[in-house]
């Protein structure tokens, strides 16, 4: 295994990367019982010196169902038959999940309502009350 490139200007050091096989479920006949082509790649994501603070914290938001109990986050693949397409397949959804966590979210501007859809709303929520007002039975005093 090597290191994992990312994007052209970040790539992971192949020692904060882990991997080991399992036992596929699915198809496979007699083999699945016998091979383990599952992979399960580990990233320790709190212990990486290559991705900032603020990358760390977006990447555990992201993916914060994949993170195992020591914080770590684990990537599975089991598509195909041969370990090393599942350990490719694998390092490229982690590869994807770190380049969604590079990209800072776009600063919400908050707005006002403008004076005619607040008079719009105010008009539906006026029509609104008349239609539930008709379906009342009339009071004797009416």
């Amino acid at each position: 295994m090597s290191d994992l490139i990312v994007t052209p200007t970040l790539t992971i050091p192949e020692h904060e990367l882990e991997w080991s096989a399992v036992r596929a479920s699915g198809p496979g006949g007699q083999n699945v019982n016998k091979v383990s082509t599952k992979v399960e790649l580990r990233f320790d994501v709190e212990g990486s010196a290559v991705l900032g603070a603020a990358v760390k914290q977006r990447l555990r938001a992201l993916a914060r169902k994949r993170l195992d109990a020591e914080g770590r986050l684990v990537v599975t693949d089991q598509s195909t038959r041969l370990q090393s397409q599942n350990l490719e397949r694998a390092r490229a959804k982690l590869a994807d999940l770190i380049q969604s966590a590079l990209v800072a979210p776009k600063p919400r501007k908050p707005t006002r309502p403008s004076r005619a859809a607040k008079r719009r709303r105010l008009e539906h929520k006026h029509q609104l009350s008349e239609k539930k007002q008709a379906r009342r039975k009339p009071r004797r005093d009416d």
